[in-house]
């Protein structure tokens, strides 16, 4: 960009925040140059200076002075472009929504040490979209059910719709242990610190000052099938916080098959190395089916991804004639 330009926020830009906004329109500049801009006043909102988490109206004018790309960020795209695209399924597409079948291992986006992931591979694939955003998130090694919204009206009214718990999602997962009820609602609030080494994690509050304080998280587990020494169960979620099915689980003691983080790591180191019946390198959860009210149509809208070749392989190694793993 080499001179100042002056942008009048349409209809699909209004309560998007100003550095989000920005981020998105200056794709190629280091976001620590954008929140510079913003704290130095450079960026304008209707001639006034604006704070970085301030939210755009429909017929605000912002200034958008000139930036200068550095050749290392300007080639991002095109790196990108050339690279091997990662294959995933289109479950669902139209004007408002894109409905994607995300693989294990892939992020929903870039960042902590991730070039780039599901958003940036959309976007390049279709620079001719002028907007595309995470309705929500899954996890790196979660697969499944993924959702994008073409059109800001569109995000908008479904990040409505999940405040207002109308959103469902549905889970399938591998626990360690033999799950004793048909079917469990788990209301436990959970809490977010971080480790002496820096890595981000989620724990069950069990004290009741800190119950007041945490975040309420709601998880209906119902039974699918029960083998020796595992149960697979479907995991409905009421409220989606991060790491919600995963904690609630280890809390339970009914770890997940495969969880780096909060599972049974010498199950985990075994079932990875198995020599007798099919092995299981990732964490057993996968996003088979999500339900929404259709922005744009109103209508009902569910869509559902089958289970990955590596986790139904995995599961049909597991029968009642298995030997347990831990005698």
């Amino acid at each position: 960009m080499s001179s100042a330009v002056t942008e009048i926020i349409g209809e699909d830009s209004g309560g998007q925040r100003i550095d989000n906004f920005l981020i998105k329109r200056l794709k190629n500049v280091p976001k620590s140059h954008i929140y510079q801009l913003l704290r130095s006043g450079q960026v304008r909102l209707n001639s006034r200076r604006v704070r970085a988490d301030h939210h755009l109206q429909p017929g605000d004018a912002v200034r958008i002075p000139p930036v200068r790309m550095t050749e290392r960020n300007s080639s991002v795209g095109k790196r990108l472009a050339r690279s091997q695209f990662i294959p995933f399924e289109v479950l669902f597409e139209d004007e408002a929504l894109i409905v994607v079948n995300k693989p294990a291992g892939v992020a929903v986006h870039g960042g902590s040490g991730v070039s780039f992931g599901i958003i940036e591979q959309l976007r390049a694939q279709h620079p001719d979209w002028k907007f595309l955003e995470l309705v929500h998130r899954l996890d790196r090694e979660t697969s499944g059910v993924l959702l994008l919204a073409k059109r800001r009206a569109a995000l908008v009214e479904l990040h409505r719709q999940i405040r207002a718990g109308m959103m469902e999602k549905r889970y399938l997962t591998l626990v360690k242990g033999s799950w004793r009820n048909a079917r469990q609602s788990v209301k436990l609030p959970l809490n977010k610190y971080v480790t002496f080494h820096g890595e981000r994690r989620v724990a069950v509050i069990t004290d009741d000052k800190g119950k007041k304080e945490g975040m309420a998280a709601h998880t209906i587990f119902t039974l699918r099938k029960s083998f020796r020494d595992f149960s697979l169960l479907e995991a409905e979620l009421k409220t989606g916080r991060t790491h919600q099915i995963r904690v609630h689980l280890a809390h339970l003691g009914y770890p997940i098959a495969g969880d780096d983080k909060y599972g049974d790591f010498a199950l985990n180191k075994e079932l990875a190395k198995r020599t007798r019946g099919p092995r299981l390198e990732r964490m057993f959860l996968h996003a088979f089916q999500a339900g929404i009210i259709h922005p744009a149509t109103l209508e009902k809208l569910s869509v559902e991804a089958p289970l990955t070749e590596d986790l139904a392989g995995f599961m049909s190694g597991l029968d009642d004639t298995d030997k347990p793993l831990h005698p």
